[in-house]
């Protein structure tokens, strides 16, 4: 049995979730380098609506390059960046 992952909820003064996700964008950017964070699982949710989740990016796993960093919603394949 594997040990338990955390999760850390980073609220926001933000108002949009356009203006979430681009803050999260920011972050992956910046904090990219940092192993021990999870990007690919990132979501977004209302303040009061919280197990109401939205997806940041795709995530889904690309033969041997990892995972699809474009956006969830993304109508074209899947790319590593």
């Amino acid at each position: 049995m594997t040990e338990p992952h955390w999760i850390i909820h980073l609220p926001t003064t933000l108002t949009s979730v356009d203006g979430a996700a681009a803050l999260a964008m920011a972050l992956r950017r910046s904090l990219g380098h940092v192993l021990a964070i999870d990007f690919g699982e990132t979501t977004l949710s209302e303040e009061d609506r919280q197990c109401v989740r939205t997806r940041v990016w795709c995530d889904a796993r690309l033969d041997g390059s990892g995972r699809c960093l474009r956006p969830a919603d993304h109508d074209d394949g899947c790319a590593p960046e």
